[in-house]
């Protein structure tokens, strides 16, 4: 059974949404509780593994887990059909026991959860995708044991405000909170520690990574109001071209997609002590700044039939970080993912991921680089 912690959730801020000729809507994120599920997994210590997750010592009642995956988009049904004949395919059971034992487990949903028919974008122009996924497949994530999805990306408007608002409602209703809308500091309790949580990206309908004087006032608002600030952030250029962090700014078929770098220390600056990073499909380096962990692309987690796999786009991961009450890292790990030809994830038993990180690592940062051990473990050091 998925041991779970997270309190009762609460969003602050009003969501508003800019859609084609001045369209626009609002929605009131709502006081929620999370319902978890009693679905069966497997027992982490049961798994083909060499070492155990979680591992099997008493965990102090000052820190909180959170595990993290990157991308996730489970197959669609828009412009043609590419959906399992099951959705339990999706995210196997093996899979799933590593995502056990965490006080939050987060993602970053880059699907629709609706029926409505019409997509926002021009599918007639070359490399436009939009991504719809069954309303019933919130369900899944409610079953794996997801708490949270952010929802700041370029996908999550494939299908307008409609779509996005069918989203949203479909993954509270089984008991997901969605990050990322306009202005939002989801807070929660996890093992009594008050938790907040912000997201960002590069369009301005959301928060923006481009807006630092907005994004540290939220990060001081939350501060002020929580133990512990995660920070989820979309920015940097996509595909294996972009696998190196650099302190600079990025483009992608000439959007500016930020500067990463700069972004996430700025955040730590003022106060987060989490940074979690998507959006550029592979995995990137982590960083450990001023005793806070940045993760700059967990790469893809789930893509069926939509994202491609190839060379280091299929290497993904489950991200573990454990922090005290001061939101200071004390302990982590990488948990290897691989994903097969049609974009399910699997536990990869040859630590590729491992093996990458620990290279861009070194590259990114070869006087202060994070040290992973050969399982994946993170050597956490006093680095303030």
């Amino acid at each position: 059974m998925v041991n779970h912690k997270l309190g009762r959730l609460f969003s602050v801020g009003f969501i508003s949404f800019c859609f084609c000729l001045g369209m626009s809507i609002g929605i009131i994120i709502r006081f929620g509780q999370i319902q978890r599920s009693n679905a069966a997994t497997t027992p982490a210590e049961n798994l083909p593994f060499p070492f155990a997750i979680p591992e099997n010592q008493e965990v102090p009642g000052d820190t909180i887990t959170i595990k993290a995956v990157g991308d996730v988009i489970p197959g669609t049904n828009f412009p043609n059909y590419r959906l399992p004949k099951f959705r339990d395919e999706l995210i196997p059971k093996s899979v799933r026991g590593y995502l056990q034992g965490a006080d939050i487990l987060f993602g970053n949903f880059e699907s629709s959860l609706t029926t409505y028919p019409y997509s926002s974008k021009d599918m007639s122009q070359g490399q436009i995708f939009a991504f719809r996924s069954p309303p019933s497949y919130a369900q899944l994530f409610a079953d794996v044991g997801f708490d949270v999805f952010n929802l700041a990306n370029n996908h999550a408007m494939d299908f307008g405000p409609l779509g996005f608002r069918d989203t949203v409602k479909n993954l509270n209703a089984v008991g997901i909170e969605t990050l990322g809308h306009k202005n939002q500091i989801l807070y929660s309790q996890a093992n009594n520690i008050p938790v907040a949580m912000i997201g960002f990206t590069t369009y301005n309908m959301y928060n923006s990574v481009h807006d630092l004087a907005a994004a540290k006032a939220l990060v001081l608002e939350a501060k002020n109001n929580a133990n512990i600030v995660i920070v989820s952030m979309q920015a940097g250029a996509e595909g294996t071209g972009a696998l190196h962090i650099k302190d600079e700014t990025e483009f992608f078929y000439g959007e500016n997609r930020g500067n990463s770098m700069q972004f996430a220390r700025t955040m730590i600056d003022t106060g987060a002590d989490l940074v979690i990073g998507h959006g550029p499909h592979v995995p990137r380096a982590i960083e450990i700044y001023k005793g806070k962990l940045i993760a700059y692309s967990l790469g893809n987690f789930l893509g069926y039939k939509t994202l491609s796999t190839a060379a280091e786009t299929g290497y993904s991961m489950i991200l573990e970080a454990k922090l005290n009450s001061q939101g200071d890292l004390v302990g982590g790990k990488i948990i290897p993912v691989h994903l097969d030809r049609q974009g399910i994830p699997r536990i990869d038993q040859r630590f590729r991921t491992v093996g990458l990180l620990r290279y861009l690592n070194k590259k990114a940062f070869p006087e202060n680089q994070v040290k992973i051990n050969k399982k994946g473990e993170i050597v956490v050091m006093n680095t303030k």
